[in-house]
């Protein structure tokens, strides 16, 4: 019996390389910098029980009630960006169709509520705070949410580039679908 060490070697040569190219894209993709965001609405004054009190803005804490279920999630994210403002700056989130609908509605029933906008730019618990929590002073019918984060210049662009990356895999998701 003639045994061909060359030949046997040669047809799994190809196998080999297509799987050491898919182990090396997993190991890239696993660490790709992500983000997450939690948009939570104040409950009313008289749903206790029903939340949670969270404080929001570290150098002067406001405690505000929240429902404990989050309206709107990274998952919804179309687009997020890093804008500046006279004061500094400010973090844009665009949310899609299903989204936007959603920051409508709930933006129409709640005015003068507020939005808890709980975000995390990083693996641990630590690089993760309540952000903001800025009033509801009407509908917000664009799909666009900007506000002003207790964050520094750094820790939001941490987090506007790991929403961002998000916001690309939720886009590319969609498109398949």
């Amino acid at each position: 019996m003639n045994f061909y060490r060359r030949r046997f070697n040669l047809y799994f040569l190809p196998a080999a390389l297509l799987l050491l190219a898919a182990g090396c894209a997993l190991l890239k993709k696993t660490h790709e910098q992500t983000g997450a965001v939690r948009i939570h609405v104040e409950n009313g004054a008289g749903a206790s029980g029903t939340g949670q009190s969270i404080s929001v803005i570290r150098s002067q804490p406001v405690m505000v009630n929240i429902g404990l279920q989050p309206i709107l999630t990274e998952a919804d994210l179309l687009a997020v960006r890093l804008r500046e403002t006279p004061g500094g700056f400010a973090v844009e989130l665009q949310f899609d169709n299903a989204g936007s609908w959603t920051l409508e509605q709930f933006s129409a029933a709640n005015p003068g509520r507020h939005l808890a906008i709980f975000g995390q730019w990083g693996k641990t618990a630590a690089d993760g705070r309540w952000l903001a929590a800025p009033l509801i002073t009407g509908r917000i019918a664009s799909g666009t949410l900007i506000f002003t984060p207790d964050a520094s210049r750094e820790e939001a662009e941490l987090l506007v580039k790991g929403l961002g990356v998000v916001a690309t895999n939720n886009a590319g998701t969609r498109s398949k679908e």
